[in-house]
C-alpha cells in the first residue's frame, strides 16, 4: 500500500471519477505529473494557466463535476486565479491544485512561494495546504465535498514539494456524494398558495447546479402553469428558449420590455440564482432588500437565502431536487395566460435585429446559426459587445450548450470550447470571440492542433475594445483613449498554427465559409469585419455622441 503522496493524490482523482484535467506544467509538482504518466487520466497542457483554469472552470459546467486544474506556484497561481475567480461567481465546481515551496523552507519568501489561503481566501470556497502525504486521501475528498456542496465554487489545495515525494501507508477515501437537500410538503404547500394568490408572476431561473434533467422539469412546470420564465445572465441554456412561456434573458443590454416585466411583476419565483446585479440592473428591478414583488428563493445553500433579499418564502433545495418536485405538484388554472403570452411576444419582438451600418450583420449571422447549429451544438463565449448579439439573437434549446462567464472575463470563450470538444468530441463547438477578446487567448490555438479539437471561431473584429468604449462615448463623447486596436491579420495567424482561416466581409458569405471551417476538420477561424460604428444591436457610436450632447 505505500506510496508517494503525489502517486496517492492520483488514485484519490480516479476514485472520484476524473477523467479530464489541464494544466500547464511546473517543476514544483513534477511528481503528480510522473503519477499521471500511469494514470488513465487524460491531461492537457495549456500555453497559458488562465487558459487552463478557464477549461477547467467550463468543463465543471458540462458535468456538475470539479473541473481539475493543475499549475506552478507562484505566477502559475496567480495566472490561473481568473478561472477561479469565475468560478466562484459562476457558481462552478473546480479544484485548482498548486504546487508549492517545500515545508521545510516554508515562510521565508522562497523563489514563487504565495500564502494561497491568503491569495485565494476570498475567492475560493476554500484554500488549503495537504501539509502531509497521509491527509491527501482525506483532503481531497474534502475539496470535492466543498466544491460540489451547497453553492458549487472552486476549491484551492496548495501541494508542497516535499510532502508530494513523501511515502504514505494511508487507505484511499472513498468517493463524495454531495448532499442535496429538498422541499419540504409545507414549503411546496406555501409556494402553491402564493401562486394561487398571483395575478402576474415571474420565474427567474439561474447559475450552479443545473442539470439536464432540471432543464427538463423546470421547463415542464412553467409551462404546465403558464408561467413565464426568464433566465439570469448567461443562463439561458437553462430552459427551453423556443417554449410559449420562455420570456427572455435578463442580461447585460436588456429589452427594457423585460425589465418593466419584472418590476410588475406581484411574484418572483427565483430558483437557484442569487439574483445579483446584472439580472436585477444593479438592484433596481428588485429593491434590497426587501422587494416589492412577493420573492420566492429556491437555493441549495442556506447562507445565501437572505443574504440579499428578504424572501416571503425562501426554499432550501437543490435544484434538481425543487424541480422534480415542482413538476409533480398539480397544475394551477391560471389567471396569468394573456401576461405569459404578451412576454412572449415581447421576446418575439426582441429578436427582430435593426439595421446598422456595414457588410456584415451579426444579427443575421445568429439568425443562420440558429438554423444551423444542432441542439445539441455547444456556443461558448467570452466577454464584450459582441456578446450581447448572442446573448439577443441565438437560441438555446438543451442543456449544457452555453458556456460564457458570469464574471464577465475576457478571454474565456476559445478555452471553454477546447474543454468542450475535448469532452464532447461528437459535437460541433463554435466560439463566439472579439479581437480583444481573442488576443487573451488565442494562443490557445496551438492547444486546439496539439490534441485536435476542432472547434470553429467566429472572431468579430471592429478594431476596439468595444464594451469600453461604448461606455466611454455615452460619458465622454468623441474622447477616445485607450480602446483603439491594431490587430494582426486573423486569417493569416489561424493558418500561422496550421488552423483554418479565412476572412469575412459580407453577410451573404458567412454561410458558405462556415461550412469550408466545419469541412476542414481542422480548429478554424472565421474573422467576420464589421463595421465599427455598430458599436451594439441597440445603437451606433453617432447615435451615442447625439444621444449624450443633447
Amino acid at each position: 500500500m505505500s506510496r508517494t503522496g503525489a502517486q496517492a493524490l492520483v488514485r484519490q482523482l480516479e476514485l472520484h471519477g476524473v477523467e479530464l484535467a489541464f494544466c500547464v506544467p511546473g517543476e514544483s509538482y513534477l511528481a503528480v505529473l510522473d503519477a499521471l504518466h500511469d494514470s488513465p487520466i487524460r491531461l492537457i497542457s495549456c500555453r497559458h494557466e488562465a487558459a487552463a483554469a478557464n477549461m477547467a472552470e467550463a468543463y465543471g459546467k458540462l458535468t456538475g463535476r470539479p473541473g481539475i486544474c493543475m499549475v506552478t506556484r507562484g505566477p502559475g497561481a496567480t495566472h490561473a486565479s481568473t478561472g477561479v475567480h469565475t468560478a466562484r461567481q459562476d457558481s462552478t465546481p473546480m479544484i485548482l491544485l498548486v504546487g508549492q515551496v517545500p515545508m521545510t523552507i516554508r515562510g521565508r519568501e522562497a523563489f514563487q512561494e504565495l500564502d494561497y489561503a491568503a491569495v485565494f481566501g476570498t475567492m475560493a470556497k476554500e484554500a488549503a495546504e495537504i501539509d502531509s502525504a497521509d491527509r491527501v486521501p482525506e483532503l481531497i475528498a474534502r475539496a470535492f465535498s466543498v466544491a460540489t456542496g451547497g453553492r458549487p465554487g472552486p476549491v484551492v489545495l496548495a501541494l508542497p514539494e516535499d510532502m508530494l515525494v513523501e511515502e504514505t501507508d494511508a487507505p484511499d477515501a472513498a468517493p463524495i456524494e454531495p448532499l442535496r437537500p429538498r422541499p419540504g410538503s409545507e414549503e411546496l404547500g406555501r409556494l402553491q398558495q402564493l401562486l394561487a394568490e398571483a395575478r402576474q408572476p415571474l420565474a427567474i431561473v439561474g447559475e450552479g447546479g443545473w442539470t439536464a434533467r432540471t432543464h427538463a422539469d423546470v421547463t415542464a412546470f412553467c409551462e404546465a402553469n403558464e408561467l413565464p420564465v426568464a433566465t439570469s445572465f448567461r443562463c439561458q441554456d437553462f430552459v427551453d428558449n423556443r417554449s410559449r412561456v420562455y420570456a427572455g434573458h435578463l442580461t447585460l443590454g436588456l429589452d427594457p420590455k423585460l425589465a418593466q416585466r419584472v418590476r410588475d411583476a406581484d411574484l418572483i419565483l427565483a430558483i437557484g440564482g442569487r439574483l445579483g446585479d446584472v439580472p436585477t440592473q444593479e438592484y433596481t428591478l428588485l429593491e434590497a432588500p426587501r422587494p416589492s414583488q412577493t420573492l420566492v428563493h429556491v437555493h441549495p445553500d442556506p447562507s445565501e437565502l437572505g443574504r440579499v433579499y428578504e424572501p416571503s418564502l425562501a426554499i432550501l433545495s437543490g435544484v434538481e431536487e425543487f424541480a422534480a418536485a415542482a413538476r409533480s405538484l398539480q397544475a394551477l388554472d391560471p389567471p396569468w395566460r394573456e401576461w405569459t403570452a404578451q412576454a412572449r411576444a415581447d421576446y418575439e419582438a426582441n429578436m427582430r435585429p435593426r439595421e446598422l451600418p456595414g457588410d456584415l450583420d451579426l444579427g443575421k449571422v445568429m439568425a443562420f446559426l440558429r438554423e444551423r447549429l444542432p441542439e445539441d451544438a455547444i456556443l461558448t463565449s467570452g466577454a464584450g459587445n459582441f456578446t450581447v448579439w448572442a446573448h439577443r439573437f441565438y437560441e438555446f434549446s438543451r442543456y449544457p450548450t452555453q458556456l460564457a462567464p458570469r464574471a464577465g472575463a475576457m478571454g474565456y470563450g476559445v478555452p471553454a470550447a477546447l474543454a468542450a470538444k475535448a469532452l464532447h468530441p461528437e459535437r460541433l463547438v463554435v466560439c463566439l470571440a472579439g479581437d480583444g477578446d481573442f488576443l487573451m487567448s488565442g494562443h490557445e490555438l496551438a492547444t486546439a492542433l496539439q490534441y485536435d479539437l476542432p472547434v470553429v471561431i467566429l472572431l468579430v473584429n471592429n478594431g476596439m475594445y468595444g464594451t469600453i468604449r461604448m461606455h466611454q462615448e455615452r460619458h465622454y463623447p468623441g474622447r477616445v483613449v485607450g480602446t483603439d486596436l491594431r490587430n494582426p491579420d486573423f486569417a493569416a495567424y489561424a493558418v500561422a498554427y496550421g488552423a483554418h482561416g479565412e476572412t469575412v466581409e459580407r453577410t451573404e458569405d458567412v454561410a458558405d465559409a462556415f461550412e469550408r471551417a466545419v469541412a476542414s476538420g481542422l480548429p478554424a477561424l472565421l474573422e467576420l469585419r464589421v463595421d465599427p460604428e455598430a458599436i451594439s444591436p441597440r445603437t451606433t457610436i453617432s447615435e451615442l455622441r447625439e444621444a449624450a450632447a443633447r
